[in-house]
């Protein structure tokens, strides 16, 4: 069993699966959206990765503002959070995942990745970041996603 790790987006969604021991995130892959709107593809995408990777849980970024508001996007969030569950039939969790992206872009300058190249990475490893919190914290018993 392996944990997945999704970062939500209007035209992407970034996927991360953990390795079997829960220890550490890789990136997957980034799932293009053709309209913010229309989520069929997109969840037919994740259901092939739960079943590939024999997933039984779903890590999914919330993205609440800095100042620990709900905006927009933590709606968006929710809903898609909710069409998983009823979907795959799995817990999915939300995830803190502030700063993740600004993350995600400080990893690939210090790795070298020219900036033409950083858009079609920046959700895979936002997702691995996502998942990797989470991951750390089953072993720090420090939680930070949000039961709803």
């Amino acid at each position: 069993m392996r944990i997945l790790g999704l970062d939500f987006g209007s035209k992407t969604v970034g996927a991360a699966i953990s390795d079997p021991l829960f220890l550490t995130a890789q990136g997957l892959t980034v799932i293009r959206r053709k309209s913010p709107d229309k989520l069929r593809q997109t969840l037919a995408q994740i259901e092939a990765l739960v079943a590939e990777y024999e997933v039984d849980r779903i890590v999914l970024g919330y993205p609440k503002n800095m100042n620990n508001t709900e905006g927009e996007r933590c709606k968006k969030t929710l809903e898609f959070q909710q069409m998983l569950e009823r979907r795959m039939g799995l817990k999915v969790i939300l995830w803190d995942e502030r700063l993740s992206t600004a993350a995600a872009q400080q990893v690939m300058i210090e790795s070298g990745v020219r900036r033409e190249h950083r858009k079609e990475y920046a959700d895979k490893i936002a997702a691995a970041l996502i998942l990797q919190g989470y991951l750390d914290s089953l072993h720090n018993d420090a939680p930070k996603h949000y039961e709803n």
